[in-house]
């Protein structure tokens, strides 16, 4: 399509200019908060072979005398701090700072195919697996070579001990892109698969070659 070159191009422009992810953190639960790092300040995340490490102290909540110190997930420099919260009592889920990550070509890749795929999300916090048949499939051939219809099972949602099937509800397509490891424990919202219509499985194939091309 004759609009597809303008939005190709538009993303690509937007990561050349801000090849960043920015990373809120909010508080995790009621409490007082004490910031442990100023703007500025270049945090690490989560590190060792077995993601063992844990990441820079961003700050401390305390509840009923139970103080909680809550780590980087990320690396980055800290772009934004609530400062108006610095010793106050918070409600949870207030922001509190942010976190500039800068995106590797890997990262922009996936980010911007984010953006072109039909993205296939978890409809709540649970455990997620692929059907028996999709995981065979899987297993035989890779995850490209599933075509995925409306309507298909193709996921098994296991949630307080029971399991449920969760049905397919975007646009046919090929699997292209898996963002979970079965079993995973994944937050509602967060996407499990991404999904591309055939016709523009060209486009596609032209953002991923020409970003490992021009990015670093």
């Amino acid at each position: 399509m004759a609009s597809e070159k303008i939005h190709f191009d538009e993303i690509i422009s937007k990561y050349r200019s801000d090849p960043y992810d920015y990373v809120d953190m909010y508080a995790v639960h009621t409490g007082l908060v004490r910031f442990l790092v100023d703007d500025g300040i270049e945090v690490q995340g989560v590190s060792g072979e077995w993601n063992h490490i844990p990441g820079s102290n961003l700050y401390e909540i305390t509840r009923e005398r139970n103080p909680k110190v809550i780590t980087s997930k990320t690396n980055g420099t800290v772009s934004y701090l609530n400062k108006e919260v610095e010793g106050k009592f918070v409600e949870a889920g207030t922001k509190l700072l942010t976190v500039r990550h800068p995106l590797k070509k890997k990262e922009i890749i996936e980010a911007i195919l984010q953006e072109v795929l039909y993205l296939f999300i978890a409809p709540e916090r649970a455990r997620y697996y692929f059907s028996m048949d999709v995981q065979s499939r899987i297993d035989q051939k890779g995850a490209r070579s599933i075509v995925i219809n409306p309507g298909d099972e193709i996921i098994t949602m296991s949630l307080m001990k029971r399991d449920t099937p969760v049905y397919y509800d975007g646009e046919a397509g090929i699997l292209h892109s898996v963002y979970f490891s079965p079993g995973d424990s994944i937050d509602q919202g967060v996407p499990l698969l991404g999904v591309c219509p055939e016709e523009k499985l060209a486009v596609v194939q032209k953002i991923i070659t020409r970003v490992k091309a021009e990015w670093e």
